[in-house]
């Protein structure tokens, strides 16, 4: 698998997003999902999603003060294989009250910025070279 098919999710509210423009020109096709409705359950947390597995990194954007949320990135760390990069981007103060859930996902606090979004394309990258050797 190369780069060109190293596809990134970005699961984010409808009203924010990061720049998707910003990644596909360097190979990584972004696959959108803005959460649940309110009032439904992620189909993740029932049934599967077919959108994580097709991932090859996670970027997660969704609201932890909001207990469906967290529960929804407890499990992606659950379903996405080990080489796959979670990176979360979360509130100020709420990488100490979520420290535990955020274990061995990478963090970003308050909206990412270039720099941060190309360090991500860079580690799903790495992962699929490894993943490739």
């Amino acid at each position: 698998m190369d780069s060109e098919q190293s596809i990134i999710l970005d699961v984010t509210p409808s009203d924010a997003g990061f720049d998707t423009s910003f990644l596909e020109p360097l190979g990584h096709p972004v696959l959108v999902c803005h959460g649940p409705d309110i009032g439904t359950v992620c189909p993740i947390l029932k049934d599967g999603c077919d959108m994580v597995e097709k991932a090859h990194g996670v970027v997660f954007q969704l609201d932890l003060d909001r207990p469906q949320h967290r529960a929804i990135l407890k499990r992606y760390k659950e379903v996405v294989a080990e080489d796959v990069p979670i990176w979360a981007s979360v509130q100020p103060g709420q990488d100490d009250q979520y420290a535990d859930l955020l274990e061995g996902v990478d963090v970003v606090i308050g909206e990412p910025g270039p720099a941060d979004l190309d360090g991500f394309a860079a580690r799903v990258e790495a992962s699929d070279r490894t993943r490739q050797g």
